[in-house]
């Protein structure tokens, strides 16, 4: 027995070595693993997110006539930020390396009123960049774009937000491309002359034979085809014929909250092969299953007072009001936007999810997503979910600059 003593003495030994070599090369503090709030922050500060899409510029337009004078992005007042969501400090808290500026006008508007108010728009995002040279740094490619932000700017792109901003003419496409216009989003809320929206009756099943022609423009020019805001058919057509990767700078996932605004299974499953990436939003509608079916019933009762209460428009708001108070609005979540994330994931893959809050575009956001300070809380979300640290970067800034190089490369063939 005491050969067998010293054998186990001998192993004891080499037990307590090998648990304590590791701490005395450590030091004698234990290792502590990383939260997830500590790991989302780590990836962003190396690799901070590009976002598609931001309506800031229309709510300065909007709230203070595009004058300057009148407000300081350093430091919003908290009226002002709780129409735009934006200021230069909640940037920086939330780690926004790049962001597309939307250039939004009113779809209904005239066609040569629409292109005035686009370059107007353009003006605005111009003179911001303009006036703070220490926050922003104007970006027209993925170089131009990773040169700022490696100079700890935030890289400001424009992007078009609706089809009807070119009064359906190809020389001022071109001309909006250079002013500096990156994207255009084929339609807003209104079907075009060329081309269907998602929330309009349809006339073209799609892209018109001028739709077309300006999708090929497009890509011959370098300007990403944004497929937010339009039908499914128009969709299908522009992955049919174009020779770019595409965006949805800001849609989500509609097997998850069935809206025309999102983007369907059969669309997702087409994105692998194109390149394009869906910019995840966060519209309480479009991210919401319970917001989305209570705005389906909420219209419905709208339609049946409407008919009850025909010449009475007091009893037909009393009406509604009722069934509101009884009926409280369901507000979306944070959790509900990992949720559309992960199904495209699951349909089209990690390569084809990026970022496009429409911060400043909505009355209201999902809880814990209140500006745009608030990125880090989702990408810890998608820690806790399993989402690797490299998953983190490609949705970050990864998959955009990616799709804006292959748009860059189809435009030089």
């Amino acid at each position: 027995m005491s050969g067998q003593k010293g054998v186990y003495a001998a192993s004891g030994l080499s037990f307590l070595r090998g648990l304590l070599l590791p701490a005395l090369l450590l030091g004698s503090a234990p290792v502590i693993a990383a939260t997830p709030e500590e790991t989302a922050r780590e990836v962003l500060s190396k690799t901070p997110i590009i976002d598609g899409h931001n309506d800031t510029p229309h709510q300065i337009a909007e709230v203070f006539g595009r004058d300057f004078s009148k407000f300081d992005l350093r430091g919003l007042a908290p009226d002002t930020l709780a129409k735009t969501h934006t200021d230069i400090p909640t940037s920086r808290a939330g780690f926004l390396g790049g962001q597309f500026w939307s250039v939004y006008v009113d779809a209904a508007l005239p066609k040569h009123e629409a292109v005035t108010r686009t370059m107007e728009q353009i003006d605005v995002v111009r003179q911001m960049i303009a006036r703070y040279p220490d926050a922003f740094a104007f970006a027209d490619t993925a170089a131009s774009a990773e040169a700022a932000m490696k100079k700890g700017k935030i890289a400001s792109l424009i992007g078009m937000e609706g089809g009807h901003s070119i009064g359906n003419s190809l020389e001022i496409l071109r001309q909006m491309h250079a002013l500096g216009a990156r994207y255009m989003t084929v339609t807003h809320s209104l079907t075009t002359e060329w081309a269907d929206s998602a929330t309009d009756m349809p006339k073209h099943d799609g892209l018109s034979p001028f739709g077309f022609a300006v999708i090929a423009e497009m890509n011959r020019l370098g300007m990403i085809v944004d497929l937010s805001h339009v039908s499914e058919a128009t969709m299908h057509d522009v992955l049919d014929k174009g020779k770019a990767p595409v965006l949805f700078t800001h849609s989500n996932a509609r097997s998850v909250t069935p809206h025309p605004r999102n983007v369907p299974d059969s669309v997702l499953k087409r994105l692998p092969r194109n390149g394009g990436v869906v910019m995840v939003t966060f519209v309480p509608g479009f991210t919401s299953p319970e917001r989305r079916q209570w705005e389906y019933d909420r219209a419905a009762i709208a339609g049946r007072a409407k008919l009850e209460f025909t010449g009475n428009p007091a009893g037909e708001r009393a009406k509604v009001d009722a069934w509101i108070a009884a009926h409280p609005q369901p507000k979306a979540t944070l959790a509900q936007v990992a949720d559309h994330i992960d199904h495209i994931r699951k349909v089209a893959g990690i390569d084809h999810i990026g970022i496009g809050g429409d911060f400043g575009g909505v009355d209201e956001l999902p809880m814990g997503l209140e500006n745009v300070s608030t990125y880090p809380a989702l990408f810890a979300e998608l820690v806790r979910r399993g989402y690797s640290k490299a998953d983190l970067a490609k949705i970050a800034q990864g998959n955009t600059l990616r799709v804006m190089r292959g748009v860059e490369a189809a435009a030089e063939k």
